[in-house]
């Protein structure tokens, strides 16, 4: 008898361990929350500080070159949302050069938009040159095309 819950012992232990297997390995195939993949024209140099600037926060990006405009498109940025560059992070979109502050309030919140932009290339801004010269607005989309205000800095 003893030897019958021993065996039964030593199998559940066995079923356990798989299980705690499968689901490590499970754990580490999902992507990767870390991961910001940009897309950017080629020639563009402020984009790669841009990057440059989000890992030193902790994110890493993967940079993929394409032809920027017609990305826009296909994703449906408002043309008065555009940038040098997009980013899928997080399951949202990111364009320009957005403080790092406004993408912390982006994963904290976790608003139903689609994305969020800093328009144009503003002096001062993450990646850019020069000294900042005006406030920041970074503006949020949704995905019925509606603009409003997500945050200033």
């Amino acid at each position: 008898m003893k030897r019958k819950y021993l065996i039964s012992f030593i199998l559940i232990f066995l079923v356990l361990i798989i299980i705690a297997g499968i689901n490590s390995y499970y754990q580490n195939k999902t992507s990767d929350t870390s991961l910001a993949i940009m897309y950017k024209s080629e020639g563009c140099l402020c984009c790669v500080e841009y990057s440059k600037y989000l890992n030193s926060h902790g994110i890493s990006v993967k940079i993929n070159i394409v032809e920027i405009n017609s990305f826009m498109d296909k994703y449906n940025i408002p043309k008065d949302l555009r940038s040098c560059h997009l980013i899928i992070f997080q399951g949202y979109i990111i364009v320009g050069h957005v403080p790092i502050e406004a993408i912390n309030k982006l994963l904290s919140e976790k608003p139903k938009i689609r994305g969020i932009s800093l328009p144009g290339m503003p002096s001062g801004s993450p990646g850019m040159d020069g000294a900042k010269t005006e406030e920041f607005i970074i503006y949020s989309f949704d995905f019925n095309g509606n603009i409003s205000i997500f945050m200033r800095i």
